[in-house]
Formats: C-alpha cells, sequence, structure tokens
C-alpha cells in the first residue's frame, strides 16, 4: 500500500509540472528531483509490501516512506492553494508573471521540498541492509493499463455453493412445521464468521416452498449495534411495501408506535421475518414485543456467530449449525474458482492439484477463505506462482494460528489476496471499508469517488482512455478477484449496477486502512459530538447513530468527508472552510430547512473534486462562489426548487458530471436551468437535468461530444427538432431521457432522428407521442434503436398497440409502460416476441380491458408488475406459458380480478391454475369494482 501512497504522490507532481509549469520558475529542479527520488522508492516498495508483514523493521521504513509522500501532497496541494489565492490558475498571463513577486513564497515551498528530499536519500541509503534492490526500473504503468484495458472481462452471476442441500432440508423442516403453539418460535443458522450463514438464509428465504407458505416476508440485518427502531422501521417498511405519502408517515412514527403498527400488522398473518446477524439476547429482549403470536406456523429466522443467543430465545428449538466444509467439498469449491468453467478444461494436472489440495486446508473448510483464495490461484498461470502462493501460505498462516487457529487462517489468506492486488488496485479495494456493513455500493457513484480521490490517473486520458472506464476496468478486476461480490446487475444485463463487499473483507479493509493511515471509520456515541482534528487521518467516513451529531474541529489536511446512512442527523459546520482546505470529497444532506443558501465559503475549497448537496425539504440556493471549485469533477445536487447560476457552474472546465435533480421538475413551477450560450465543454459524460430552451444557440450542445448519459426537460415542441439533430452526433450516448413537464398539452411529432443513436441502450420519453393513424406509415414507434434494453414511456397516450413494435427489439430486457401511454383496449403479444425480456411493468393504463399472450411470448420474462388496471376484465390465459416467470406483483387491481386467482376459504379461484407456476405473487391494496 505504500507503494500506492507513493504513486499517488508522483501523479500529483507530474499533473504540478505539466499543468502548473508557470509556477514553478526557481523551484522546478528541486520538485523535478523530489519525483525522481520518490520513484526510486517506489521501486524498493514494489518488493517491500511482500516482506513487511514480518519485519517490523521493514514496516517502520516503509512508514516512514509513506509519511513523507504524504507531506510532498500536502506541500504541493499548500503551493497550489496558495497560488489561486494570488490570482488563480486561469488568470490572464499578467497576473501569471506577479503571482510570486515575494521571493517567500518560493524559498519556503523550495526548502520544504529540498527537506522532503533529503529525507528520501538518507532513507534510500539504508535500502541495502534489506537486500531490496533500490534501482530505478523503468515500467510503463501506462501501458500496462492499456493492455487491461483492452482485456475483456466474463463473469456471470453463478451460485458456487457446495454442502448446503442436507442443512437446507434442516432448515426448511423447521420453518415449515406447523405443530408449535408458542408466543414466538425462532429458527436459527448459528456458525462462524465467513461461514455461509447469511447465504444459506437467503436460500431458504427465496424457496420456492416457503414463498408459498408464508403470507409475507421481511428481512432486517442487526449487526453488533442494533437500534431497535431501525429494525421495527424495517421490517414495517418491507411488510407494507408503502406508497410514497405513506413512508413519509412512517417514518415519523415514533418507536412506540411502530411496535403498536407492526404489531398489529403481523397478528393476523402467518409471517417470516430474517433477523441476520443478532449478536446479544438483550437485542432480542429489545425487539420481541413488536412481533406477535401470529398465524399459526409464523416463523423467526436468526442468524448468529453466538449459539446461546438461539437457545435462549428459544429453548425448544435447538440452532442449526452451519458446519465447515470438509476437504472433499472444499475441493470442490475451490475447482470452481481457481478453474472456471469459461476455460477449455476444468481439470488440472496432478501438481496444481497437489499444491491446491495442500493449500485448501490451510482454509480450515471456511467457504469465504476458500473462495478468495481460488481467486487469487485462478489468476496464476504456472506452477512456480502456485508455489510461490504456497511459501507465502505456509510462513504467513503458520505464525498467525499459533495465536487463533481458525480466524488467522483466514486473515491469512484474505491478506494474501490483498497483497496481491497490483498497487493501483489496493487503495480502490480498502476504499470500500468506508462504506457501512452490508451496504449496496452505485459502481457509478464509486467510480467518481475513486476519480475525486486521485485513485485513477487523469494522464491514461491522453491515451484517449477515459478515467470512467479505467474505473469499470478497476471494478471488474476486484469481481474477478473475488474481492467484491455484484449485487445487481444494470439493465443490460451484463454489467454492474451495485456491489458489495462482504464483512470479513470490509474487517480487512478498515484494519488495513487505519494501519496504513489511509482511512478511518468513526463511529459517533448514542449523543455527542465528533471533534475533527489535524492527528485524525486524511480520509474519514462517519456512520451516524440515530442521534445528532455535531461535527466541529478543523483538519487541515482532511481529503474526504463521507457521510453515511442518516445524513440528514449531521450537522456540519462549513463557515470555516479553511479548516478543511484541502478537501477533495464532500457529501451533505439537509432536512431541516426549507431554503438552504450554501456558504460562499465553499468556494474556498479549491481542491474539491466531488460534491453531492441534498434537500429533501426544501431549496437549494448555491453562490456564485461556486465557480471558483476549478478542480471539481462532480457536482450532484437535490432538492426542491434550485437556484444556480449557469454561467457560473458551466465555466468549470473538468466537470465531468453533472447532475441538478429539482423534485419539483414534475410540475409547471418549475425553473429549469439552461446551458449558457457561450458553453463548450467536452469533458461532459452525464448531464442532467437541463432545459431543452436555447439548448441549440450557437450549437452549444454540439460540444458535448463524449456525453454518455444525458437528461433533458422540454417546454415547449418546436424545441424537439433542432435538439435531436444534435443528438446523432453524440456517438458515445448510452442514455437519453426527455421530459414534457406533467400535464402538459405539448406533443413529440417526429422522434426519428434517435433510431439514428446505434449506442444508445436507455431511453426514457415522458410526454405525448404524435401518431398518424394512416396504414400506409410505419408503427409511431419504429425510431426505437434496436439496442435498446431498457425503455420507458410515460404519458404517450398511443393509440396503436406498442407491443406489437417492441416485441420485435431483439435487445429489450426491462420495459415500463405507465400512465395513459397507451389508449387502447387491448394489449396482445405475439409468439417468439420479446426474447430477451426480463422485466414488464403495466402501469395506470385507464382504458386497457383485454391482454393477449400466445404461446411463445416472453419465455425469459421473470418479474411482472400489474398496478392500476382498472378495467381489466380477465388475466391472460397465457400466463400459463411463462415458466420463467418468478415475481408477479399486483397493486390496486380490482378485487375481483385477484380472487380469481387466490384460494379463499379452501376455495380456488377460477382462474388459479394460470399462476400456479409463479412462485411469488404479491398483493399490494386491491380496490371495489
Amino acid at each position: 500500500m505504500a507503494e500506492a501512497i507513493v504513486s499517488l504522490a508522483i501523479e500529483r507532481i507530474s499533473d504540478l509540472l505539466i499543468h502548473e509549469a508557470v509556477y514553478l520558475t526557481g523551484v522546478r529542479g528541486e520538485v523535478e528531483r523530489l519525483k525522481a527520488e520518490l520513484k526510486r522508492m517506489q521501486c524498493f516498495l514494489k518488493d517491500a509490501d511482500y516482506k513487511q508483514e514480518k519485519d517490523e523493521r521493514l514496516r517502520n521504513r516503509m512508514a516512514e516512506i509513506r509519511g513523507l509522500a504524504y507531506d510532498a501532497e500536502d506541500v504541493i496541494d499548500s503551493f497550489i492553494l496558495e497560488a489561486t489565492h494570488e490570482g488563480g490558475f486561469h488568470g490572464s498571463i499578467k497576473r501569471l508573471t506577479s503571482i510570486f513577486a515575494k521571493p517567500s513564497h518560493l524559498l519556503r515551498i523550495g526548502a520544504q521540498v529540498k527537506a522532503i528530499q533529503t529525507k528520501l536519500e538518507d532513507i534510500s541509503k539504508s535500502l541495502p541492509a534489506y537486500e531490496i534492490s533500490s534501482e530505478v526500473e523503468e515500467v510503463s504503468s501506462i501501458s500496462r493499463m492499456q493492455q487491461r484495458i483492452r482485456r475483456t472481462y466474463s463473469h456471470v452471476e453463478e451460485l458456487d455453493v457446495v454442502s448446503l442441500e442436507g442443512v437446507t432440508r434442516d432448515v426448511l423442516a423447521q420453518l415449515l412445521r406447523e405443530d408449535e403453539d408458542r408466543p414466538h418460535v425462532i429458527v436459527s443458522i448459528a456458525g462462524m464468521g465467513g461461514i455461509g450463514k447469511t447465504t444459506l438464509a437467503r436460500k431458504v428465504y427465496n424457496h420456492i416452498d416457503v414463498i408459498r407458505y408464508f403470507d409475507c416476508f421481511a428481512w432486517a440485518f442487526l449487526s453488533q449495534q442494533c437500534i431497535p427502531r431501525e429494525v421495527f422501521h424495517d421490517v414495517l417498511i418491507k411488510v407494507l411495501s408503502p406508497s410514497k405519502e405513506e413512508r413519509e408517515l412512517i417514518d415519523k412514527l415514533k418507536e412506540n408506535e411502530l411496535i403498536r403498527r407492526l404489531f398489529d400488522l403481523l397478528k393476523e398473518k402467518r409471517y417470516l421475518v430474517v433477523l441476520d446477524d443478532i449478536w446479544r439476547i438483550e437485542d432480542w429482549n429489545n425487539l420481541k414485543f413488536a412481533f406477535p403470536r401470529g398465524k399459526k406456523g409464523s416463523k423467526i429466522l436468526f442468524t448468529t456467530r453466538n449459539k446461546d443467543v438461539a437457545l435462549l430465545a428459544d429453548p425448544c428449538n435447538s440452532p442449526i449449525e452451519l458446519p465447515t466444509l470438509t476437504d472433499e467439498e472444499s475441493w470442490k469449491l475451490f475447482s470452481m474458482k481457481a478453474f472456471p468453467k469459461t476455460k477449455e478444461s476444468n481439470a488440472c494436472s496432478r501438481e496444481f492439484e497437489m499444491l491446491g489440495k495442500e493449500m485448501v486446508k490451510k482454509c480450515g473448510g471456511l467457504p469465504l477463505a476458500i473462495v478468495a483464495l481460488g481467486g487469487l490461484l485462478a489468476t496464476k498461470k504456472s506452477q512456480a506462482q502456485w508455489e510461490t502462493v504456497q511459501r507465502n501460505i505456509h510462513a504467513h498462516l503458520n505464525k498467525i494460528q499459533q495465536q487463533d487457529h481458525k480466524y488467522g487462517a483466514v486473515n491469512g489468506i484474505l491478506i494474501l489476496s490483498y497483497n496481491d492486488l497490483p498497487h493501483f488496485l489496493k487503495p480502490c479495494f480498502l476504499y470500500f471499508g468506508h462504506y457501512p456493513e452490508d451496504w449496496k455500493i452505485s459502481k457509478k457513484e464509486l467510480i467518481r469517488l475513486w476519480i475525486a480521490e486521485g485513485f485513477i490517473s487523469p494522464s491514461l486520458e491522453s491515451k484517449g482512455i477515459l478515467m470512467e472506464d479505467v474505473g469499470e476496468q478497476f471494478l471488474e478486476e476486484l469481481i474477478n478477484r473475488c474481492l467484491v461480490q455484484i449485487v445487481k446487475r444494470d439493465s443490460t444485463g451484463i454489467g454492474v449496477k451495485t456491489c458489495q463487499i462482504h464483512d470479513l473483507l470490509r474487517d480487512l479493509c478498515m484494519n488495513k486502512a487505519q494501519d496504513e493511515n489511509f482511512l478511518e471509520v468513526i463511529q459517533p456515541p448514542l449523543i455527542g459530538d465528533v471533534t475533527l482534528s489535524a492527528s485524525m487521518l486524511r480520509r474519514i467516513a462517519i456512520h451516524p447513530t440515530k442521534r445528532y451529531v455535531h461535527l466541529k474541529g478543523e483538519h487541515p489536511t482532511l481529503r474526504s468527508l463521507l457521510l453515511f446512512q442518516e445524513e440528514n442527523l449531521i450537522k456540519l459546520q462549513l463557515s470555516k472552510c479553511t479548516n478543511f482546505k484541502f478537501l477533495r470529497v464532500l457529501r451533505i444532506v439537509r432536512m431541516d430547512v426549507k431554503k438552504w443558501y450554501v456558504s460562499s465559503e465553499i468556494g474556498n475549497l479549491h481542491h474539491l473534486r466531488y460534491l453531492r448537496l441534498k434537500c429533501r425539504s426544501g431549496k437549494i440556493i448555491l453562490p456564485c462562489s461556486i465557480g471558483k471549485l476549478t478542480s471539481l469533477h462532480t457536482l450532484y445536487v437535490q432538492s426542491d426548487g434550485l437556484s444556480i447560476t449557469p454561467n457560473v457552474v458551466f465555466k468549470l472546465e473538468r466537470l465531468r458530471h453533472i447532475l441538478l435533480i429539482d423534485f419539483e421538475s414534475n410540475y409547471s413551477r418549475a425553473k429549469f436551468t439552461c446551458l449558457p450560450p457561450r458553453f463548450s465543454s467536452k469533458n461532459i459524460e452525464t448531464l442532467k437535468y437541463i432545459a431543452g430552451e436555447k439548448l441549440i444557440e450557437k450549437n452549444a450542445v454540439l460540444s458535448l461530444t463524449n456525453i454518455q448519459r444525458l437528461g433533458i426537460l422540454f417546454k415547449r415542441s418546436v424545441e424537439i427538432e433542432p435538439f435531436l439533430k444534435a443528438v446523432i452526433h453524440f456517438h458515445r450516448l448510452q442514455s437519453l431521457e426527455m421530459r414534457f413537464l406533467l400535464h402538459s398539452t405539448e406533443s413529440y411529432s417526429d422522434l426519428e432522428p434517435i433510431s439514428q443513436c446505434h449506442h444508445l441502450s436507455k431511453l426514457k420519453l415522458r410526454g405525448k407521442i404524435e401518431e398518424d393513424m394512416c396504414s400506409r406509415h410505419p408503427h409511431v414507434l419504429k425510431f426505437v434503436p434496436v439496442n435498446i434494453t431498457k425503455l420507458t414511456l410515460t404519458g404517450s397516450e398511443l393509440k396503436q398497440d406498442p407491443m406489437s413494435e417492441l416485441e420485435k427489439l431483439p435487445q429489450l430486457r426491462i420495459l415500463y409502460i405507465l400512465w395513459d401511454s397507451y389508449m387502447g383496449i387491448r394489449l396482445s403479444c405475439s409468439s417468439n416476441g420479446f426474447l430477451q425480456l426480463d422485466t414488464l411493468h403495466i402501469e395506470y393504463l385507464c382504458e386497457l380491458q383485454e391482454w393477449n399472450i400466445e404461446e411463445g411470448a416472453m419465455p425469459h420474462l421473470q418479474c411482472l408488475v400489474l398496478r392500476c388496471l382498472h378495467k381489466l376484465r380477465m388475466f391472460p390465459e397465457g400466463l400459463r406459458y411463462l415458466t420463467a416467470l418468478q415475481q408477479m406483483k399486483l397493486k390496486e387491481m380490482k378485487r375481483s380480478l385477484v380472487e380469481r386467482i387466490q384460494v379463499i376459504e379452501e376455495r380456488e379461484g377460477d382462474d388459479l391454475s394460470l399462476v400456479t407456476h409463479i412462485p411469488s405473487i404479491q398483493i399490494y391494496r386491491t380496490v371495489e369494482d
């Protein structure tokens, strides 16, 4: 990791030498020598990272080098800050020549650089004592990265699970048993961390027999800091699936009100509630009053590391202990990862098998450790590389096992996987440690944060490679190494939408990040202040409790302040931004004001690269000083009303992602943000949401040559044609959203140019689409590109059946037809239509009476949602042909229609046979005929 820190400092110096050379008169030589000395240190650290674990002197030396690299970064950032205050990076030549009129600036910086260089030279002289070469190695990291970018990755979400059949039957037998009659029937899965308790719980939770047996379900994650109100709130939300308005009311309920509401809701149902990772019996004693006896057969499922918790909670049921894997099972699981089926042969030579089995034994049968080891060795192609891993595994694990046989072995495996990472991936991996447990991490946000932190070199862009594309490859490699798990795929079914990291790997990240002075996580007390100070690490993540946390103090070297969960409960004083002058990443959420006047002091954060502000309760007014944030890459603002000066924001040339989300944009009172007339930026990749008005003036929009995600708000139809003429030139455009105001009488007259957007995969249209009903004209939806994977139509008011055209799209996976998008009475899905469709939402079609599905249509449909189809007379007979369907949700449908697929008082509905193959049918609120 020290190598990565030094590498980041080298990148920072290189950026300074290239872009700010005008400031370096008189000290350029010292700065270049410092860079050269750091590069020599980097070569030393390349080998030393592997040896520091067993050599305390070496660890100390590496800590010194790391500290000096941080000092160098501070000197550079301070230098840039002073230069900015003197006149800015982008002023005129006349201003530039007078910035350092006082020689003291250069003298001080030169002295600081020289002092760091001298210390590095002293360390360099001692390197031969460690028998590690310190010769300069001219290694081209850029060429290596280009090879990685060109490399293709193929990973399929597979369930590499072994030896769960027997224990799954045991858990199912307890869950489905009806002959128990006591206040709380608790089924428990017990075992050590990483053994697969949650994996097993998820398997039975989604089992078809369980889904059919219980009336309602909820899953709550507890961990060591169990907060009852959070648990009650989460369970209630999952059981109710409330509307937005109901959710807001639930959010305001006190703890005792939540208990009563949840108790009353569950008492007449046969329910299953999973309490994942419960640590103490006291936690259950605080929670149990919210859970009634319920209908006979109701269950609560625990996963816990402590068998005593399970036995004390329900002495009548012995916990089901999840055993470690046998040698045979361990080898089977290891083989799935180390010799993936995507290779030509799944077999391995006798030499590889002997080495592998010896190493697998060191995993102690723990699935997580086996998967991590398999992922590590999957990247090793030769026997010599396997032998190297084996030698490390013996030395490291034998040392730690004397203290803790099981957990030490696991830690050793995970540390080996971490040490094997190339230096540029180590900070990316450790960065996962700042997320809370089981946090679903947005891929887009993660990569934007990596860029803001400087983990991805901007120098790659000179080779035509976008930093975001590099970030995608970084994440892909971490996934392939089994260090990061995919939670959800994107609309293409190939890319990643959200990911997460296993608890044990997160613990490793946190511990390692703390050791490397890289990142610290603060878990505040229930009540109290958090005082920031210079002694804290450079990156701080704060995981607040359900109490207000007040941040105060100063931290002049702080680079990132990351706030999670109930961020509205955090009070941050930004009145003195000089207290955080080097800040690069800042996220703030406020819910306590109607108007948030962001302090003009924010403009003093000249190093800020990522800024996210959210005010759900009111309007955000951004100051003009935001235009001083010349390093800003991402600006993400969400509020009920937004006041911003476009000329100020859009002059920030480094901006790549601009998301201005005005929650009022659905309504006529919304004020759209317009592009300034002289706008020109080739860096912008994301732009949401911008007014179509004056969009084409002076061809400003044509400069968006790298735009990938674009959201436009239109007031008038005449704005559409010139915009679409520009869109066909956006060759990187992947996602396009076009909106009229809600209840607008304007319409789209000709959308044919969209058909030429060959890279477009997501399209969302809100507003009426004009159509010519003449039979000689093609279908009005003929414009939809063939490569579309996700399509959303809202308020289109079509008279032609949309299915007849959309079912021909070969890659369409997700389809939303919403809010009077179709005004006809009959929908038809033909045989062999919608061959790739995975998810279908049909909602608020006020005239729809009949829906026909032919056999062979939608063969891969897994999720179907029907809502507010009040004139629909019957469920389609063709539902029986949708054999892949896993989930059907019915919301606000006619009661008489819903009853046709239910069993009421042991009487089967007339259409029950149409849906018996669907594992999960969820019904939310029915309406009278």
